[in-house]
């Protein structure tokens, strides 16, 4: 993987031209195959994996959750309902009990009560589930027809799965609520802003039914105050969602955890074991307060279905939390890795790619050519190349092209943001194989190649 550059550099429709235009009449060999994959699959594959990749947020793997996807495709069953593969159910219910154990939610999160969780495939599936129970759950309560007076809030900086979860769940575009959250709050929801929306709103006959709040946004990982929100949303009868996609698997760590201080407040909680806790994508950790609000709102029991185990109400049909009829045996891989790893590993390895965000940090802050825009509270860094002139529009078109810069190298690989109008890179330590000598090497690329930059702009 090392020689390997770590973006693509091939351009659209770049494999239509290699492969043929109908699949083979007769058989192919492996090698052959084999050969295409070498040949033209991978020049136009990124490589998440890479210990020099820094884009976006990480996508783990791990050996732990590559063996659980194995047996999973190997046994290859769909775990629709309890029936038809008992120990899939069952082991999910086990392992996402293990993992909330692990970040300490209230107990009534727990399969044991009347929540527990469930593993969707990604987060925006999570919020989608979320919203369209929270909906069916205030439409039963004051009629179908008030559809069009439910709001919903969350900060500018949430994730834009929430606004698509909106489309699809039929909330009207303009009773979306994204509430300005600015540098002066670290790009934070403020409590305020919210009140004032949710008493405006009430005070024009409208319905605030649903809060999103953040633990580690997508731009720059800033943490919604979430027990000032949730009491907001507690006074208001709203349903109080968590997205703790990036965040969450920090809060195992006893240091991180008082960032979601605030759960015992909300309704549901979603996590990404497969952003940053070295299980394989996909593996969307949900937990619900209430499982017959998903239940009542996604059920469906057609004759072909029925069965003496889900008639008798003595166990769980995922089928009936989660969009599709299908599901695979996700949680193989998420036993897996909590059980080669255990949890004092797992700790460790989230404290390591936060010590080398520390590092990197560090080694911005004592160039005087760069600035850390957002404060760093775990792996990620926001930072920019700032011009001796100070004037914001050379700023971004400078970071514009240094991103451009970096990314050709096919050495390294991070993403960008903007905040408060800021054209801004984003590093985001968190691939399985970085280490220390990674992050000095983009370092060096990162000086590199704004020198190059400067001197170029400058003559």
């Amino acid at each position: 993987m090392h020689g390997l550059h770590i973006s693509s550099s091939t351009q659209p429709g770049y494999l239509r031209n290699l492969l043929p235009s109908s699949a083979p009449d007769d058989p192919e060999s492996l090698d052959q195959v084999l050969e295409d994959v070498q040949a033209n699959i991978l020049p136009g594959v990124t490589h998440w994996q890479s210990p020099n990749y820094f884009a976006y947020y990480p996508s783990n793997s791990s050996i732990a959750g590559f063996m659980g996807e194995m047996l999973s495709a190997g046994l290859n069953i769909v775990g629709f309902s309890w029936i038809t593969s008992p120990a899939a159910t069952e082991l999910e219910m086990i392992v996402l009990d293990w993992l909330a154990k692990l970040l300490k939610l209230p107990e009534e999160f727990l399969s044991t009560e009347q929540g527990g969780g469930v593993i969707q495939g990604t987060a925006s599936e999570a919020i989608l589930v979320v919203l369209l129970a929270a909906r069916d759950k205030f439409l039963h309560r004051i009629g179908k027809n008030a559809l069009n007076k439910l709001v919903v809030y969350a900060s500018d900086q949430t994730h834009s799965s929430l606004q698509k979860a909106c489309q699809m769940g039929g909330i009207h575009p303009e009773n979306y609520r994204m509430l300005i959250a600015g540098a002066s709050t670290n790009y934070a929801l403020s409590p305020d802003v919210l009140k004032e929306a949710i008493s405006h709103d009430i005070s024009k006959g409208l319905i605030p039914f649903l809060l999103c709040a953040t633990v580690g946004t997508t731009s720059s990982a800033s943490i919604d105050p979430l027990l000032s929100l949730g009491k907001i949303a507690e006074e208001n009868g709203i349903w109080f969602h968590i997205d703790a996609a990036y965040a969450g698997s920090a809060c195992i760590c006893p240091e991180f955890r008082p960032y979601i201080d605030g759960v015992e407040l909300a309704d549901s909680f979603n996590m990404n074991a497969h952003k940053w806790f070295l299980t394989n994508f996909d593996c969307s950790a949900l937990w619900v307060k209430d499982r017959n609000a998903l239940i009542q709102s996604l059920s469906t029991n057609p004759e072909y279905l029925k069965n003496k185990a889900s008639q008798t109400n003595k166990v769980i049909d995922y089928k009936d939390w989660q969009i599709p009829l299908g599901r695979r045996f996700r949680s193989l891989k998420l036993w897996m890795v909590l059980r080669l790893y255990g949890s004092k590993n797992l700790q460790d390895y989230i404290r390591n790619h936060v010590n080398l965000a520390k590092h990197f940090e560090g080694l911005v802050d004592q160039n005087p050519r760069f600035e850390v825009v957002a404060p760093r509270l775990f792996s990620l860094i926001c930072f920019r190349l700032v011009p001796a002139e100070g004037n914001l529009e050379l700023s971004n078109k400078l970071n514009h092209e240094l991103l451009d810069a970096l990314n050709s190298t096919g050495k390294t690989f991070i993403s960008h943001t903007v905040l408060s109008g800021m054209y801004i890179l984003r590093f985001a330590v968190g691939a399985p194989l970085t280490e220390k000598r990674h992050v000095d090497e983009a370092w060096e690329i990162i000086q590199a190649q704004s020198s190059l930059l400067l001197e170029r702009f400058s003559t």
